[in-house]
């Protein structure tokens, strides 16, 4: 094949084409080919041997002499296009169509475990922020909750804060955690979506987050790319979505703009259904934005359906509290 031959070879072989096609060439031309020939090593003229029975005329490329031709090479076969997308049954839609949505446009902050009642009395008058996400339920969440409880929802909700309810559960089979071993079986990521749901409204409930609230789902970033994973993560959201809607709940997304965000962007271009509610995306720019950091559309989640997390594992102090927590701007859906 032309394409292998070294430099070398590829001039003595472009020669070769032409004097073979070129039967008013000068002699003179001819004797300066031969000189050209002289200097190749053997690998050079086996190669102009190839281009020149491929260049005459009636020659099979690539035959030799007198031989019997060989089968023809069948063309790579075309690539399959991608399978249709997902699209479940919403009943429960139409119950979420007459309940009030609690919309929050602000500085927010998410905290690993729900801080103490006092430090939430302290920055509710000294910090910027307004909101705040707190790990609701989840078998993998990376701490535990001492102090979530009915009461402490209760309280913070008096002192004027909103909620952003998150459930960790099953992640992205392409991922390997030790931390977070479960992962989403892609024969089953529909139904097991739904069954994280379920276990997310139960959580809920039991701190007194009722119907009409988001809950937001916490996939944690994997590596982008993988067409098989992408598809076990959006089955597994359409799932998650098709059971919070149906128990009465905003279904609420929260990843990374690179992995699950970008997978999702593109599954609700293709019709995907049905599709979470809000999402929020972990992007850390340090931008108070929640344009959508490139990746989702201006149809996409628009109209108070996005929050940001803009800056992640960082330590402030307001009013004398301290905390660690992540930093978000919000202009979504909340809990009251």
């Amino acid at each position: 094949m032309v394409r292998y031959l070294r430099p070398a070879a590829l001039s003595a072989a472009a020669l070769v084409l032409l004097l073979a096609t070129d039967t008013t060439a000068a002699s003179g031309g001819r004797f300066a080919f031969a000189k050209t020939v002289d200097r190749l090593p053997m690998a050079g003229w086996e190669a102009v041997a190839t281009v020149a029975r491929a260049a005459a005329p009636g020659a099979t490329p690539g035959a030799t002499p007198g031989a019997t031709p060989s089968p023809s090479v069948s063309a790579a076969p075309s690539p399959q296009p991608p399978p249709p997308p997902t699209v479940l049954a919403d009943p429960g839609r139409a119950r979420l169509a007459g309940l009030t949505r609690t919309v929050f446009t602000g500085s927010a902050f998410d905290a690993c475990s729900a801080p103490p009642l006092g430090t939430m009395r302290a920055w509710r008058g000294a910090s910027p922020y307004g909101a705040v996400g707190i790990y609701s339920s989840g078998r993998q969440r990376a701490c535990s909750q001492p102090l979530l409880t009915a009461d402490w929802v209760r309280q913070v909700r008096e002192l004027g804060w909103r909620l952003l309810p998150i459930h960790a559960g099953r992640q992205a089979p392409c991922t390997a955690s030790a931390s977070r071993p479960q992962l989403i079986d892609p024969a089953h990521a529909v139904q097991q979506g739904r069954e994280e749901a379920a276990e997310a409204v139960k959580g809920a409930g039991r701190i007194r987050i009722g119907p009409g609230a988001p809950i937001y789902l916490d996939l944690e970033a994997y590596p982008p790319g993988n067409a098989s994973c992408a598809r076990a993560v959006i089955d597994f959201t359409l799932g998650w979505t098709q059971g919070l809607h149906t128990a009465g709940y905003f279904a609420g997304f929260y990843s990374s703009l690179d992995s699950s965000i970008t997978d999702l962007a593109a599954a609700a271009r293709a019709g995907a259904a049905p599709l979470p509610d809000a999402v929020w995306y972990a992007h850390w720019d340090d931008r108070a934005s929640t344009d959508g950091g490139g990746v989702l559309g201006a149809d996409q989640w628009s109209g108070h359906r996005r929050a940001h997390q803009q800056h992640g594992t960082v330590q402030e102090t307001h009013g004398g509290a301290r905390l660690d927590i992540d930093r978000d701007q919000l202009d979504t859906l909340v809990a009251r």
